[in-house]
């Protein structure tokens, strides 16, 4: 009997996560994990922040996974472009979605589409790396930026903006925008939460980090912040907001230090329009009920903003052939199951939430379900494999397996001077150095 073949789209944390896991758990599965892009990793390498380079030594665990015999990488392989649901449903025993959550969600406010207003996952693409998000260079000459949203990518954007250049060098950001960052002349960094200090989404960790920027001050009001966590939270999460309110307070009560940057922590604060002539100039603001001292709940305000990035949350994009749920922006299913055969796991599955370790627990999950089912119903086994590589030698999809990804990351290193590595950031690259072309 040939043994089971596993199809999982999305080479990110959730799709190692569920290649390990059925790796262990059906020793003579055949498991291949594509990627639409030519490198592995996803999330770690294109959304994580360059500056956390711990975050990123998850890769090492996720190298063990690929170098396991039974499983694959292909990359620079796209579901839906390369090949379809249909026909990797016809050669595989069970196929997993694990692609992950890439759209921005929109502000749907007035001005919302002019130039210099971008969402936090191509801006954060752009920072990263990612193919095809290599455009955003010349908004990085706004003087005054505005981050709408409270969670940890809100976070990133401006500690990464508040940074010089020598701390940026220490970090493995494309090249390109390294040198728009360090360029920048930002003076005004705004951090818009539309919700209050205690209902914020960003660790304490990430909050700390804003106050050691040594040349950003951080503008505070204290009277916005309520002395106590509100109840009814868990007792984890009521640890969490204690322990930003009290960092919040911190900041409040230092005094300004003259910095060449300005950090302004506004929460209750309403975006409901971007203004400007050729390009945004101001975020207009509408404060709640608790909102800034000396502004009446409803009663708009300006702040100058010739940046807006919107780190408000993300939607997956659909996969042709899968069913979507466009009002929650995830893979239709119901625990992780979409069809008979066919299921979903992390950010597509159950929308962007958590960090990585939060993804491990869904993948592994969701993976058992697989091994479950495949353990219940063996059949006699498809082609898996042999049959999807002559369907993608027969369409001339030049893929990358694992031994080209190891090309590209000693490539990324060797030509790295004093950095973790210096990345490639076009497709064609990147094929050039996995082939040895």
């Amino acid at each position: 009997m040939i043994s089971p073949a596993v199809a999982i789209v999305g080479a990110g944390p959730a799709g190692c996560y569920a290649a390990d896991q059925i790796a262990r758990k059906l020793p003579g599965a055949r498991i291949d994990v594509f990627d639409r892009l030519p490198t592995p990793f996803g999330l770690v390498r294109g959304g994580v922040a360059p500056d956390h380079q711990g975050t990123k030594n998850i890769v090492r665990q996720f190298e063990r996974t690929f170098q396991k015999p039974a499983v694959r990488f292909l990359g620079n392989v796209e579901i839906g472009r390369d090949l379809d649901v249909a026909e990797l449903a016809a050669n595989y025993d069970a196929v997993i979605a694990a692609s992950g959550a890439l759209e921005d969600r929109a502000l749907d406010i007035p001005g919302e589409d002019l130039p210099g207003v971008v969402g936090s996952g191509r801006f954060v693409a752009w920072y990263n790396g990612i193919p095809g998000a290599a455009d955003l260079s010349p908004l990085l000459r706004a003087r005054s930026v505005a981050v709408i949203g409270n969670g940890n990518v809100a976070l990133d954007i401006v500690r990464l903006l508040g940074k010089d250049r020598a701390a940026l060098e220490a970090t493995d950001m494309a090249r390109p925008a390294l040198e728009a960052f360090a360029a920048s002349p930002v003076t005004d960094l705004w951090l818009v939460g539309r919700r209050g200090p205690a209902q914020a989404s960003f660790t304490s960790a990430e909050l700390a980090e804003l106050g050691e920027l040594p040349r950003v001050s951080i503008r505070l009001d204290a009277a916005g912040l309520p002395p106590e966590p509100p109840p009814g939270l868990d007792e984890a999460a009521a640890r969490t907001v204690a322990r930003n309110l009290e960092i919040l307070r911190g900041f409040a009560a230092l005094p300004d230090a003259g910095l060449p940057v300005r950090l302004h922590l506004l929460f209750h604060a309403m975006p409901v329009a971007v203004t400007g002539t050729a390009g945004a100039e101001r975020l207009v603001l509408a404060p709640g009920p608790e909102g800034p001292r000396g502004r009446s709940p409803g009663n708009p305000f300006e702040i100058p903003a010739d940046l807006v990035v919107t780190a408000i949350g993300y939607r997956s994009r659909p996969i042709p052939g899968l069913p979507f749920d466009d009002s929650r922006g995830i893979i239709a299913n119901e625990g992780g199951r979409v069809a008979p055969g066919i299921f979903a796991t992390g950010w597509c599955r159950r929308g962007p939430q958590g960090v990585i370790p939060a993804n491990r627990a869904d993948a592994i999950g969701v993976a058992d379900q697989v091994v479950a089912e495949l353990a219940a119903s063996p059949g006699e086994g498809r082609p898996g494999p042999g049959a999807i590589d002559a369907l993608l030698h027969a369409r001339g999809v030049e893929t990358v397996g694992f031994p080209g990804w190891k090309r590209i990351d000693a490539a990324e290193s060797a030509r790295a001077i004093g950095r973790p590595r210096e990345k490639f950031i076009h497709v064609a690259d990147l094929l050039s150095v996995a082939n040895g072309t």
